[in-house]
């Protein structure tokens, strides 16, 4: 198959998964007399009981087994899966109640500045160098997220932790070198014990909805673990076969649907102050794109050129 065809099921890859996260919120919605503790627990809980049958099924398992025994030898990387775990659980949460309690505009905020923070802690972490394009980006959003701060009198919590929490994720990520899937059911699988122990005295109390209440809720809280893994899957079989700066411009899909659905679906209040926030987002995301597209170009035409020299 040739490397165009390759790249096309790549993009179609990469924006099914995107698309998809963009339109979970309506999942969240359906489940919106469960409080987002429980969602949590539940989503935790099914993703890891998914994530083993889709190990088995795929032959990951083995992979998966050699994984966890390389951990009692390396601490550091066992410290790291802990962290990106609890990170990642933390942005789940944040982003489960604020759908719910009506704040999905500023949720999709959150997750426009997630690609500017992920460059800053590239500087902070792997001494990575931003060009003049890419620093007067960052102090446009900065100057978005003063605008909004100001109007409301308070800062916007929601998405600088949804941004800052899913940017250490990645940050995580990148310094554990595992197999995608072998990576989310890692993740899950440190977390399951305290999800499995609240989803435990919500049974005891009589508080729990799972298999109380409708069984159309009960289906939907078990349906978590797949809507959880299945855009992630996706995702990292798009990723394998893009270039990164193509990556960059497909994210910009999830937090533009998540918007677009607080604002015509859900009937959120798109205020002037919005506009403005956001415009500054949208310029300083633009400027970003457009210098990693050119920076992207500039190195396959370099590579290109030693192959045929």
């Amino acid at each position: 198959m040739s490397d165009r065809t390759e790249q096309q099921k790549g993009v179609l890859y990469a924006a099914f998964s995107y698309f998809l996260w963009g339109i979970l919120p309506i999942y969240w919605k359906f489940l919106g007399d469960v409080n987002a503790e429980e969602i949590l627990a539940n989503r935790v809980f099914w993703s890891f009981f998914f994530m083993l049958v889709f190990l088995a099924i795929t032959n990951r398992w083995q992979p998966f087994t050699a994984t966890i025994k390389g951990f009692t030898n390396n601490k550091r990387q066992l410290m790291v899966l802990a962290a990106a775990s609890v990170l990642i659980s933390i942005n789940w949460f944040i982003y489960i109640w604020s759908v719910n309690t009506g704040q999905m505009i500023e949720a999709s905020l959150g997750y426009y500045i997630n690609p500017l923070v992920s460059v800053l802690l590239g500087i902070f972490f792997f001494k990575e160098r931003l060009s003049r394009a890419q620093i007067l980006s960052f102090f446009l959003a900065a100057a978005g997220v003063v605008i909004m701060t100001v109007s409301y009198g308070k800062f916007p919590w929601i998405s600088i932790t949804l941004a800052l929490s899913f940017g250490l994720y990645g940050l995580a990520k990148k310094l554990i070198k595992v197999d995608s899937s072998v990576g989310l059911a890692l993740e899950t699988m440190v977390m399951t014990p305290l999800a499995a122990i609240y989803m435990g005295s919500l049974f005891i109390n009589h508080k729990a909805s799972l298999f109380a209440g409708p069984v159309s809720e009960s289906l939907l809280l078990i349906g978590a673990g797949a809507v959880t893994a299945i855009p992630l899957l996706y995702f990292a079989k798009g990723a394998q076969k893009i270039p990164l700066s193509m990556l960059g411009f497909l994210q910009y899909i999830a937090p533009s649907l998540t918007l677009l659905l607080g604002v015509f679906i859900y009937g959120e209040e798109f205020t002037k102050t919005h506009f403005i926030a956001f415009s500054f987002i949208w310029t300083a995301l633009a400027l970003y794109t457009f210098s990693r597209t050119r920076k992207a170009a500039d190195w396959e035409s370099k590579i290109r050129r030693r192959k045929s020299a």
